[in-house]
């Protein structure tokens, strides 16, 4: 089986061979598609690609597939003018491509091209950006739990459920630790330096990480009380060494649990199917810990990813016609399952429903489960945001980690930095 490591490693190298059918003719119209994910990603996708192709004679897609080095690669596309007629986003991102005026403004095909009437109510808000729509989301999916099931049989203990508090969850990390008794192993990996499992602790206490103006929703208070939690929790033993946490790229074969030194992960629900692929034990999913037994979950439906179609492309008409196809078409929802998350389109949601293996039914059944306790669509992922994953969130919580700062100074650098940067 080829790793998704070992894929990476080809990087754009497959995406040149994943041209459907050699080089477009005079007589053909070929259009670029540009995206980044596993070999399973990659045959999904190019199976939607050749159905659009069948669709549309004399349409050509030209897969491309980027690894590691997908953003630069992506920006130096942009700015040299040679860009992909479609590019894969993720909403923390989203907004700096749209506000770098890279992306075409698609409300003109909403509706009369990219049909919207059997979709979730309000899901096109996820590719909006101050208003405009800049592309659509893919799919939708929640924040989740993972755990290894077996290490919860072995040690006795009972996993995380809805009534699990922060503070229980701690003590429940510190014991597992023990349980395991490992060298190398703990409960969870430090996530002080996720984004989005911070939106959640953040959305239980009424607020966002960010607001609908584009600035942060918290202050140095609930900033230093999420690395506190963390700081404490390594200090004990319930979560991943400094060392080890700083080997994570926030990516799933990076992550502690799929290296083997941690038998939960706080991630997206949607990825199951690639954590499941990389642990030879059952993995379950439930939801995070909250606050208080009965107070909000901190859940909502996202979007998985998102696709753009670049201010330059050749045909906007055609790549409206692809992003219909790929949302709306019952074949193509087929074709992609749940590698990206639930479709956001309920006619394929429910076809597909009946053709998915034993671990995407998990992940489609964890979705579905939540709907009574999920909250509104987040607001839009403001410009800046993918500045403050890249050089902020990550930073401020390894210096923690270390033993550099401690949680009041990350608190006050993770709020600093994020209004110097959104401000900017």
């Amino acid at each position: 089986m080829l790793k998704r490591r070992d894929f990476i490693r080809g990087g754009l190298a497959l995406g040149a061979a994943a041209s459907l059918c050699g080089p477009a003719s005079a007589a053909t119209t070929d259009m670029r598609l540009f995206w980044f994910g596993s070999p399973a990603r990659a045959e999904r996708t190019l199976a939607v690609a050749r159905l659009f192709e069948a669709a549309n004679p004399g349409v050509k897609i030209l897969g491309e597939v980027g690894g590691n080095d997908y953003w630069s690669k992506l920006t130096t596309m942009l700015a040299g003018g040679n860009a992909p007629d479609i590019f894969q986003l993720v909403p923390s991102r989203y907004a700096d491509y749209a506000g770098r005026g890279a992306m075409l403004p698609l409300d003109d095909y909403i509706g009369p091209v990219i049909r919207t009437d059997r979709m979730m109510p309000e899901v096109m808000r996820l590719g909006q950006v101050r208003g405009v729509t800049y592309g659509v989301p893919l799919s939708i999916n929640a924040f989740a739990l993972l755990y290894d099931t077996v290490a919860f049989q072995q040690t006795g203990l009972t996993p995380p459920g809805r009534d699990t508090t922060w503070d229980d969850f701690a003590r429940l990390c510190i014991e597992m630790s023990k349980a395991i008794d490992k060298k190398g192993v703990w409960a969870i990996g430090n996530a002080a330096r996720y984004s989005y499992a911070l939106e959640a602790f953040l959305v239980q206490r009424g607020k966002r990480l960010y607001r609908e103006d584009g600035q942060i929703g918290f202050d140095v208070t609930d900033a230093t009380d999420w690395y506190g939690y963390w700081d404490s929790l390594a200090r004990n033993g319930g979560c991943v060494s400094a060392e080890v946490q700083a080997l994570d790229k926030i990516q799933i074969d990076s992550n502690p649990m799929s290296t083997g030194h941690a038998v939960m992960a706080i991630a997206f629900s949607n990825m199951l199917v690639g954590y499941q692929a990389l642990q030879k034990n059952p993995v379950g999913l439930t939801v995070l810990p909250v606050a208080q037994k009965g107070g909000p979950s901190g859940l909502f439906y996202k979007a998985g990813q998102q696709f753009g179609v670049a201010k330059t492309a050749k045909n906007p008409k055609l790549a409206a016609q692809f992003l219909d196809f790929f949302l709306n078409d019952i074949a193509a929802g087929k074709a992609l399952g749940l590698e990206r998350g639930m479709p956001i389109n309920l006619d394929v949601r429910a076809a597909v429903a009946g053709t998915l293996n034993e671990v995407e039914k998990r992940s489609f059944d964890y979705i579905q489960s939540i709907a009574d306790i999920s909250g509104d669509y987040p607001p839009q992922v403001p410009v800046g945001a993918g500045e403050l994953e890249e050089r902020v969130y990550r930073a401020i919580a390894d210096k923690l980690a270390f033993g550099q700062i401690t949680p009041a100074e990350a608190g006050q650098t993770l709020v600093a930095q994020a209004n110097q940067i959104l401000q900017s």
